[in-house]
């Protein structure tokens, strides 16, 4: 009987260390969005589906708890972690899942998986600190496929005109000793002047050359008020061309303030580097104290103005997709990753790793990432958008209708007047038709041999 009692109480002991070492596993993490953030008591946010995810690959249940200190961690003079670094050294977490920068000094102390997330080290600044214009910015307002379509439809509507003065009957009524009023160079200078609101005459007489002109004075008047209000969309939103570019635009000025987070890894980056510029960086920052206790503060701080905040760039690139008056420089240095701690030699390390890994090639990290860095500024950013030509397509098309109907007209004034020729001289139409035409859009090298005679006749006469 004492066999077979203490046989199940060591059964059962059994059953619950497995049980508990399945259940028990302490996750210590910290608060900061979008990673970690509270929902009433419970916690949501990128870590936290990451974490589910890790959980049903390795089957394993967890309990998350939030960091004593709300620190990341780092080491003091004694050799001793604060943070969530510390509480897995000192065993009272199993795991630290964070935004938890891999570095030398952490993987000497805690044992960290392949990185969930690549990031750098970048500037965050007001979209008002920009640089001064540039030699063309005033064509910025339309791409360059519509400024293309606006040149064609001015050399498009600028040889109808010619063509309708010349076929038009009611505006060059005698080809024969008469000059057209409206030659090809006169009909490029009226649409430019049409198209600057200065106009330039003398004006068409015929409806067909109405038709044509009025057809192109809207179109003008369009494109002139989508030109001066996107102009003035693009001058409100000329945020993205920066004056500081990068960390040597930063570390060559002095009129803009910067900073990083206190005792962070983005400081000593700058701090152990033997990179001049880097360096520079570094004793600003010391010598003018302008460190940050927190991400909240250097985003306020440079919501304000005036101070550029240095820090990770996913983290920069969250504060521009919440902050639209905000905007990340180009410029990223320092390639880093965020990674899962546990403690010096556990297992799961290897098996958290490879459920990362496998995450990442099923694409599950960055639907993620798409999910809790989600902008909020596409609106904003479609407004300094330039105008591109199939916004403008309904007014392309009235302006080719018009031209069409004007060149239309011009060809039944003349077929009218060939008409009533015809039945005057009693020949046929079509010869009569065929013959102003051809007079109408004969060379002009022989129109003015042919007026040269004419006046050397005439003066023969006189003499």
């Amino acid at each position: 009987m004492l066999f077979v009692f203490l046989s199940s109480v060591w059964f059962l002991f059994n059953i619950g260390t497995s049980t508990a070492g399945q259940s028990d596993l302490r996750i210590t993490t910290i608060l900061q969005e979008p990673y970690t953030m509270s929902k009433g008591s419970q916690l949501e946010g990128f870590c936290m589906d990451l974490l589910s995810e890790v959980a049903k690959k390795l089957d394993f249940r967890y309990i998350v708890h939030l960091v004593k200190d709300a620190s990341y961690g780092r080491q003091d003079d004694n050799g001793h972690w604060n943070g969530m670094v510390g509480e897995v050294v000192r065993g009272e977490a199993d795991l630290a899942i964070a935004p938890l920068t891999l570095t030398a000094a952490r993987e000497k102390a805690v044992g960290m998986t392949k990185p969930f997330m690549q990031t750098g080290i970048s500037i965050l600044l007001r979209k008002d600190i920009s640089e001064g214009t540039g030699f063309f910015d005033f064509l910025t307002p339309f791409s360059a496929e519509t400024w293309a379509g606006i040149i064609i439809a001015y050399l498009g509507t600028a040889v109808c005109i010619s063509i309708v003065a010349r076929v038009s009957p009611s505006e060059w009524s005698q080809p024969e000793s008469e000059r057209s009023t409206f030659s090809l160079a006169h009909s490029l200078w009226y649409a430019a002047g049409a198209l600057t609101l200065q106009g330039a005459g003398p004006h068409p007489n015929a409806l067909s050359g109405r038709v044509v002109c009025c057809s192109w004075w809207l179109f003008a008047v369009v494109i002139l008020a989508c030109y001066f209000s996107n102009l003035s969309s693009s001058k409100s939103a000329e945020s993205t061309q920066l004056s500081v570019k990068g960390f040597e635009d930063l570390a060559n000025q002095d009129v803009i303030e910067y900073g990083c987070l206190s005792a962070s890894s983005t400081l000593a980056f700058f701090k152990n580097s033997d990179n001049p510029v880097y360096r520079r960086i570094y004793e600003h920052m010391e010598r003018s104290q302008s460190l940050v206790s927190s991400m909240d503060e250097g985003i306020r701080r440079a919501k304000e103005g005036n101070f550029a905040f240095i820090g990770e760039s996913v983290s920069l690139d969250l504060a521009v997709a919440r902050h639209c008056d905000l905007v990340r420089a180009h410029e990223v240095v320092g390639m880093r990753g965020y990674s899962i701690a546990a403690r010096l030699e556990s297992p799961i390390i290897k098996n958290l790793s490879v459920a990362i890994l496998q995450l990442s090639e099923a694409g599950e990290l960055a639907y993620l990432q798409s999910k809790w860095w989600a902008s909020s500024c596409m609106v904003d950013k479609a407004k300094a958008a330039a105008v591109q030509p199939h916004s403008l397509k309904g007014m392309f098309v009235v302006l080719a209708l018009g031209l069409t109907l004007g060149m239309l007209l011009a060809i039944l004034e003349l077929a009218s007047r060939s008409r009533s020729s015809a039945v005057e001289q009693k020949i046929s139409f079509c010869r009569v038709l065929t013959e102003e035409l051809g007079l109408r859009f004969r060379n002009k090298s022989n129109s003015a041999t042919k007026r040269a005679e004419e006046l050397a006749d005439k003066e023969t006469e006189k003499a």
